[in-house]
């Protein structure tokens, strides 16, 4: 199909990675071809077709696929990781009955494509923690975790009984300066430079050495488009790719932040948010994206921090 032709509908655009993701949509096709829905309106939205959408309202859901005639879902509506935690059945029945809704839009051919974001959350404490595999022991322990783990079963469940194509990333931890951070354990990541510009100092949730996979948000966004633009047989993994930028600890990026920043401090105060980080990867080994349909990252560390602060001060 062309691009002309495509109509894209973003759920749960309002969030992080849905701002950028429309902006970057609309870049490729046109304003007219993205509808942005959420839960409630954003300013951020007003350039593209909004439409108001609970993601859990399977009837509106189909209305609003029928109005714009929608080809692609990219589905991002979730409750994540630390929030999760605190409304656990809340997060379950968004997280898992907003995917099946989409699915089976997918299935019943109303929908051509379908994005659905996975996690390195569905990795665990007995996950092997360095340069994690795509194939592995998962036993996630938190709620967003055990979601994302089933949805990537289902997801791969829909493609080999139903032939829906659906295409699916385990997003590392995300940081980006166009929106505010959205209830995750790698948040801070993005809320350190928040506090460095306003008071010079911050106060992590995580400890010192805590070491993650993080991504700068313009390759997060970039992989999502890449693999959805793909040739059908290029995507071998229907569950979910790993997918690796940079691992860094929170102390390796305070001591990027005072290259720029010399008067910033930071101090540790681990919270609940810790034990969660504890059962993540340290660092991941995604070469099946870089194989399969040529996954690579273009930030690291120094690129990534100065390309916050830049845009930030402005």
């Amino acid at each position: 199909m062309s691009t002309g032709k495509e109509k894209i509908l973003v759920i749960g655009a309002g969030g992080q990675i849905g701002v950028e993701l429309c902006e970057n949509l609309a870049k490729r096709y046109s304003n007219a071809q993205v509808i942005a829905s959420d839960l409630k309106p954003a300013p951020q939205l007003e350039p593209y077709n909004y439409e108001q959408l609970d993601a859990l309202d399977k009837d509106r859901l189909f209305e609003i696929v029928k109005k714009h005639q929608i080809t692609q879902i990219y589905h991002l509506a979730a409750l994540l990781s630390a929030t999760g935690e605190q409304k656990p059945m809340m997060a379950w029945k968004l997280n898992m009955e907003s995917l099946f809704h989409v699915l089976d839009l997918a299935k019943e051919k109303h929908i051509q494509k379908v994005y659905w974001p996975s996690s390195i959350a569905v990795f665990g404490p007995t996950t092997p923690r360095e340069n994690t595999p795509q194939y592995t022991v998962m036993e996630p322990s938190t709620i967003y975790g055990i979601s994302k783990q089933a949805g990537e079963r289902w997801c791969e469940w829909y493609h080999q009984k139903h032939g829906v194509d659906v295409r699916s990333l385990r997003y590392p931890g995300l940081i980006g300066w166009k929106s505010a951070p959205g209830g995750g354990t790698t948040d801070y990541a993005v809320h350190i430079f928040h506090e460095a510009l306003k008071t010079g100092r911050y106060e992590c949730f995580l400890s010192a050495q805590t070491a993650l996979p993080m991504m700068h948000m313009e390759d997060a966004i970039r992989a999502t488009i890449e693999i959805m633009h793909a040739p059908f047989e290029s995507i071998k993994i229907r569950g979910s790719y790993n997918l690796s930028g940079i691992s860094f600890t929170p102390e390796q990026m305070a001591n990027e932040i005072k290259a720029h920043l010399p008067n910033f401090s930071i101090t540790y105060k681990p919270d609940f948010r810790q034990a969660i980080a504890d059962s993540w990867p340290k660092s991941i080994d995604d070469r099946e994206a870089r194989q399969h349909w040529g996954w690579k990252e273009q930030y690291d560390l120094k690129g990534l921090v100065k390309n916050m602060l830049d845009n930030l001060k402005k």
